[in-house]
């Protein structure tokens, strides 16, 4: 049985974003404080490949994932993802050594490499076509209130408890998360009973070429934010704030602010004026922060970096979508994730070896990736896409069959 939607709030869509939430925050809490656990384990070293190793696994699973979101489902794929955040909070106590931390990161990558891709898809399940950019928004605001409680409450845990008892509020986060995921009704209609053949990989499985404008864009701009989510906990302490989440926190609020607006702007103008705009806008934050080294300049700086990523993200999820056929959506997301992951943990590698604890080089980190990110914008600038499905997805064809 079908019926016609067009609405986005509905109660599957208002669950995955709930549940994105605290899955969000579950990994999100942790980052502000890895770096200084990993340098109390004697790894000051190998502070890049926190992020990069988290972001290697998370990419390497993207296409399996993607697989058995149009395959399996988009629920199962779901749980999975949380289910490796609940397990890995509860490992971090356990293995202290330097090659166990590391060998944890690698395995809670995996957390990312399935859940945001199974939720991509569901959400374009569950809502009318010519929404998608407004309902990537709305569901960003979700994520994105949980990257900016996550830090601060990772921070503070820290400081008035422990780093153990911060491991574990990560996990009780993404049980919360599991249990409501385990009340979402499946949006595929015709699901496969789940195999071990599923996980053979065949020509044409890996990626969906029809995202590889997506692709290209999604991993220049993502550069930067492997970058700083390496440099910035440093940075932070640097400049004078005691709270290693204080960035994250600014930043995403401001993103907040931006994601719906930028998600309805792209609905209605197309994506890539909005790509064009938000690009040139993430390079100018960044210059930013490399030029003005004070607490005013750190703040306005996280303001306008949120801004950016606020108009940025909604845009290249809806236009992942759009470029995308109905059965391949989870393979499309997956291609789209891979090249995020890749940007994040280049990111991360190259500004954790370039730094390496010489917290005076970390400006010339900002410049670095503003530059990067101008290679998203002269392609995007030199791209030609006559056929966007979002061009031909008009206001008669708003309404979109929802399985009931």
């Amino acid at each position: 049985m079908t019926s016609l939607k067009t609405s986005i709030y509905s109660l599957p869509f208002l669950l995955v974003c709930f549940s994105s939430f605290l899955f969000s925050a579950s990994f999100n809490m942790l980052i502000p404080e890895l770096p200084a656990y990993l340098t109390s384990l004697g790894g000051a070293e190998y502070k890049g490949l926190i992020i990069a190793l988290f972001t290697l696994t998370a990419g390497i699973s993207r296409p399996f994932s993607g697989k058995l979101t149009d395959k399996v489902g988009r629920v199962p794929v779901m749980a999975v993802g949380s289910l490796v955040c609940f397990v890995c909070g509860f490992l971090y106590p356990i293995l202290t050594s330097i090659a166990g931390f590391l060998f944890l990161r690698l395995i809670h990558g995996f957390s990312t490499g399935f859940k945001p891709t199974a939720t991509a898809a569901y959400v374009a399940d569950t809502v009318p076509a010519g929404k998608w950019g407004e309902a990537m928004g709305i569901h960003g605001l979700f994520f994105s209130t949980g990257m900016a409680i996550g830090p601060a409450i990772g921070s503070a845990i820290t400081q008035y408890f422990s780093i153990n008892v911060l491991f574990y509020t990560s996990s009780a986060f993404a049980l919360l998360s599991i249990l409501i995921i385990f009340n979402m009704k499946e949006t595929l209609p015709a699901k496969q009973k789940f195999n071990l053949s599923l996980f053979k990989m065949k020509k044409g499985e890996w990626i969906n070429k029809q995202a590889l404008p997506v692709f290209w864009v999604t991993l220049f701009s993502y550069v930067s934010y492997g970058a700083i989510i390496t440099v910035i906990p440093d940075w932070t302490t640097n400049i004078g704030f005691t709270n290693k989440g204080i960035f994250f926190m600014v930043f995403t609020i401001a993103s907040l602010m931006m994601r719906f607006i930028g998600g309805k702007i792209s609905d209605r103008n197309g994506r890539k004026p909005v790509l064009k705009f938000s690009l040139i806008f993430l390079s100018l934050a960044l210059l930013w922060l490399g030029i003005w080294q004070t607490v005013a300049g750190f703040l306005s700086g996280a303001v306008l970096y949120g801004l950016a990523t606020g108009m940025l993200s909604p845009a290249i999820s809806a236009w992942t979508i759009d470029l995308s056929d109905d059965d391949k959506r989870g393979l499309s997301v997956a291609t789209m994730y891979i090249a995020l992951e890749a940007g994040i943990g280049l990111g991360a590698f190259f500004s954790g070896w370039f730094v390496r604890d010489i917290i005076g080089r970390t400006p010339y980190v900002f410049y670095s990736i503003a530059l990067v990110n101008a290679f998203a914008i002269i392609y995007l600038y030199f791209h030609k896409d006559a056929n966007e499905k979002l061009q031909k997805k008009s206001a008669f064809h708003l309404e979109k069959p929802i399985q009931s």
